[in-house]
């Protein structure tokens, strides 16, 4: 009779060897991890050698099989993005199976060469930084008026900036900053004090108090926790004029204990005369009223392009009831094609930049949404018993729904709102 290892051929189970931290940790975390998780930055661990890194190997794996590492809160009904930092599902396993492993170094002769990091910040080195020229004390509780410091940058020429970067030295205690461009003919603040950080109950006169919390000057930059700095790509640029000042607005938070914050902006020139300007442009409601544990409160607004624009990127702003935030353009008929819907995290304001920007011509209905959970179920709530309304501090609410555009470089932001209605019209 013949056997039946005779009559099947032997089956041989081939175990491959485990995942290593060299050859295959270490190229994911450079590509998606670093930028944050290094000395110096935002995240709390750094994540450049395997020292650093073995004793977080489960926690790694908690985090990406769960997806909440790389931040990232776009759904993916909507739109590709180039700063996307997501997982894909390979590198999800390679990282369990590595951590499941005992998460093994392997050899380090297959580590990648190291990321050249700017020390400092995370856009190439600057060609001149801009730091407040003295301190802000912050208090240990309590809170903090927006703070304004008006920096000179005695620019004798124009200069056209290709990469920006917000600084905080205390991110613990800076909610946002919003850096300004005041060109040398524009009125806001003048007679407000030079250098030295103030707020508009600090200003002499009421038209200066009013002054302080509206403006048509361009935007520099904006920074929120976890944001990016402008890197724009080549040939894009923001015009700085000759003479103009730098007006950073910044809102601080109380944390316990007394402290202090000295925010640098570092900038980076075009090497050539740009192609397109960029403009940061926004779509905010002001006039909206939460009621008090409402769990999906809808704020909307929506306004039409002046001009013809390219499209870049995005960048929601809200508070603590901060739920949902989408972008979309009214199609003639009243039809809606969504560009961005966040599912919106206020500790992680990111900004999502389209892999291919679009093009919009003048006319083009542009609506944004948002959506607060004013409710007891939202852990962050500070009080889900009172109604909510537009206001600076946390505690409040914002919707603001910052985006960016590139258009012709001689058309500054004052021109671009400029209406040619016959050519609208046709």
């Amino acid at each position: 009779m013949m056997r039946i290892r005779d009559r099947w051929p032997l089956l041989v189970l081939l175990t491959l060897p485990p995942p290593t931290f060299y050859r295959d940790i270490l190229p994911i975390l450079q590509q998606h991890c670093q930028s944050c998780h290094r000395v110096g930055e935002i995240a709390p661990i750094p994540f450049e050698t395997y020292a650093q890194v073995k004793p977080f190997a489960s926690a790694i794996r908690i985090a990406t099989e769960n997806r909440t590492m790389p931040p990232w809160f776009a759904d993916p009904c909507c739109g590709h993005f180039a700063n996307d930092p997501s997982l894909t599902r390979e590198q999800i396993d390679t990282i369990a199976a590595w951590a499941n492993a005992g998460a093994p170094a392997g050899n380090p002769s297959d580590a990648p060469p190291p990321v050249h990091w700017t020390k400092g910040w995370n856009i190439a080195k600057p060609d001149v930084v801009f730091q407040m020229p003295v301190a802000k004390r912050i208090p240990p509780s309590g809170d903090v008026p927006y703070q304004y410091i008006i920096i000179p940058t005695h620019f004798k020429e124009d200069r056209w900036v290709q990469m920006c970067e917000i600084r905080p030295s205390n991110r613990t205690v800076v909610h946002h900053a919003v850096a300004y461009i005041r060109p040398p003919n524009a009125n806001w603040l003048r007679g407000a004090p030079i250098g030295t950080p103030f707020s508009a109950d600090d200003l002499p006169t009421p038209a200066l108090r009013r002054q302080a919390m509206w403006t048509t000057s361009d935007i520099l930059l904006v920074y929120a926790p976890g944001s990016l700095p402008d890197q724009w790509p080549d040939r894009f640029a923001k015009l700085i004029p000759a003479g103009s000042d730098i007006v950073l607005q910044m809102h601080y938070t109380t944390h316990g204990r007394a402290t202090e914050d000295r925010t640098s902006i570092g900038l980076v020139f075009s090497k050539k005369p740009p192609r397109k300007r960029v403009l940061t442009l926004q779509l905010t409601n002001d006039h909206f009223l939460i009621p008090p544990g409402d769990p999906d409160h809808r704020v909307e607004v929506h306004g039409s392009l002046p001009n013809d624009a390219l499209l870049l990127s995005f960048f929601p702003h809200m508070h603590l009831r901060g739920k949902t935030f989408q972008y979309n353009i009214i199609e003639p008929g009243g039809g809606i094609k969504t560009l961005l819907y966040v599912h919106y995290n206020f500790f992680w304001q990111l900004s999502y930049r389209l892999a291919q920007p679009i093009p919009l011509k003048a006319g083009t209905i542009l609506q944004a949404i948002a959506t607060f959970d004013n409710s007891k179920n939202n852990p962050h709530n500070p009080d889900p018993d009172s109604a909510v309304t537009w206001g600076e501090q946390t505690w409040a609410e914002m919707m603001v729904g910052f985006f960016d555009v590139a258009v012709d470089p001689w058309m500054d932001k004052e021109r671009f709102f400029i209406r040619n209605t016959q050519r609208i019209k046709n």
